[in-house]
């Protein structure tokens, strides 16, 4: 009975046999990386060694830029300052261009009437300063008598050998700044050949931006991948409208800030009127610092020309020209598209001191301005077109 039991209960060899089958192990993997051992790093260290690294490379490419750049300052400095001379003189070669001029003779009549502004401003400049400097000297050394008189008699009551010591410790700390200044950016001209050269690629670079910057652009472009294409293309000339904005809008307030300071002077009977105009003129092409700078030499003319009271009366008028053109002249001119916050503006100037003096301070901020808007446009993502759009090409209008 046990055997016919066993027999009718064994299976056939063809039947299916059940297995228990093990539990399944766990799977410690994350989304986010590729190996186990990754997943044991906890994912606030893996997002910080991911983003540290990536700084790490970033930071290395743009010293390696900015290496190179400062190796061909000679080259790189005179294409920076066409490119600023191209944005401001393009719509008066977009003007002659509509008259039906030739490309060629559009440019060369803007880049000579340019340059006769130029050479005829530094010329007007530069005689008042020479006709009037000896009665400015003479005035200046009165005032630093003064002042030592007042220093030794007033209620400070120094010694001759303390003014003396304090006069040469402001004097040498006056010289030092002044050379780590301009040091950096007047390196690559110390011979006249070099300031030649500069000047000679300044010319013809403005010449042939201003006739084919078009053409140059786009093969610039083309060089890249075709998918990258129309993204490069619409960031450079949102970045190129800007700069253009950019510097319109700078020549027109500063032209605004020069005449109100310049009006002030003449009104006050100050020395060097014209010159000192000039002067505010240049140096509101540096956002926020260079106004501030030119200001205050005007005030120095004044005080040692006329006295506190009318160097007290500049004073206010330089703080009142600013005030204006912080609060309305730069929101309305230059508008939201090139809107930078004026810590950004401080910086940038700052860096650019510091890596190319004047200079870098002059294309500071409209670097930061270009970058900006090019950056925006490249992350902006390019509108989808609809399968029923219409599309215009050279041969006509096809569906899409």
């Amino acid at each position: 009975m046990r055997s016919a039991r066993a027999e009718t209960e064994r299976p056939a060899d063809d039947a299916e046999v059940e297995y228990e089958l093990p539990e399944p192990v766990p799977s410690f993997e994350h989304h986010s990386t590729t190996s186990r051992d990754d997943a044991e790093v906890p994912h606030s260290l893996r997002i910080a060694a991911a983003w540290s690294w990536r700084l790490i490379v970033v930071g290395v490419v743009g010293w390696v830029l900015v290496r190179f750049i400062g190796t061909v300052s000679i080259v790189v400095i005179p294409l920076a300052i066409a490119l600023l001379l191209s944005a401001l003189l393009a719509p008066a070669v977009g003007w002659l261009l509509k008259l039906r001029l030739p490309p060629s003779l559009a440019t060369f009549l803007v880049l000579i009437c340019g340059i006769a502004a130029v050479a005829g401003t530094l010329t007007l400049v530069v005689n008042q300063f020479v006709d009037g400097l000896p009665q400015l000297t003479d005035k200046a050394s009165a005032g630093i008598r003064q002042i030592q008189e007042w220093a030794r008699t007033g209620p400070l009551h120094l010694s001759d050998d303390q003014v003396n010591q304090a006069i040469d410790s402001a004097q040498d700390w006056i010289n030092l700044n002044t050379s780590q200044l301009t040091a950096t950016g007047f390196a690559t001209a110390a011979t006249l050949f070099e300031v030649l050269t500069g000047a000679l690629l300044v010319l013809f670079a403005t010449f042939f931006f201003l006739r084919d910057g078009r053409k140059i652009w786009r093969f610039l472009v083309r060089l890249f991948p075709v998918n990258a294409r129309w993204s490069l293309s619409d960031a450079g000339d949102a970045s190129w409208a800007t700069l253009g904005s950019y510097v319109r809008a700078t020549v027109l307030v500063a032209f605004i800030d020069a005449t109100g300071i310049g009006l002030a002077l003449v009104i006050l009977d100050v020395p060097f009127a014209f010159p000192l105009a000039a002067l505010v003129f240049l140096g509101a092409f540096i956002p926020i610092v260079g106004a501030s700078v030119s200001g205050a030499v005007a005030v120095l003319v004044a005080l040692v020309d006329q006295g506190w009271i009318v160097a007290l009366i500049v004073l206010g008028a330089v703080i009142l020209v600013q005030q204006v053109e912080g609060h309305v002249l730069q929101p309305l001119i230059m508008g939201r598209a090139v809107a930078i916050h004026p810590l950004v503006v401080i910086i940038g100037i700052a860096c650019g001191v510091v890596l190319a003096g004047i200079i870098g301070a002059l294309v500071a901020v409209p670097l930061i301005a270009v970058l900006n808007t090019g950056v925006r446009r490249l992350a902006r993502r390019r509108p989808e077109v609809p399968p029923d759009a219409v599309v215009v090409t050279a041969a006509g209008l096809r569906p899409e």
